[in-house]
């Protein structure tokens, strides 16, 4: 996505506008890494995205604060993700050993 170039002369009032998906990247955040681990890789994924939009369009697009925090639950909510799958796995792995050492006495 490409930005227009910073204009000449006096700078407008206000902050420059957010990205448009700083919104979406935080929330995803959120709900990954309180309610649902699945959104939480594509919070990564859309706010690392989104970062190195804003960084590329030379201070035009702001919501860099919104984006980052939703990155980095997006990070959180990835690696509680991984955890819980791998605390599943061993689960599984414990209790077919178990069933398994029952059965051969």
């Amino acid at each position: 996505m490409s930005y227009p170039p910073p204009t000449y002369g006096y700078p407008g009032y206000g902050p420059p506008p957010e990205h448009p998906q700083a919104t979406t990247v935080l929330i995803l955040g959120i709900v990954g890494m309180m309610f649902c681990q699945l959104c939480a890789p594509f919070a990564w994924v859309m706010g690392r995205r989104a970062l190195n939009e804003i960084d590329a369009s030379g201070g035009t697009v702001g919501g860099r604060s919104n984006v980052m925090v939703g990155y980095v639950l997006g990070i959180i909510g990835s690696a509680l993700l991984i955890l819980g799958v791998l605390a599943v796995i061993a689960y599984i792995v414990f209790i077919v050993v178990l069933i398994g050492s029952g059965s051969s006495s």
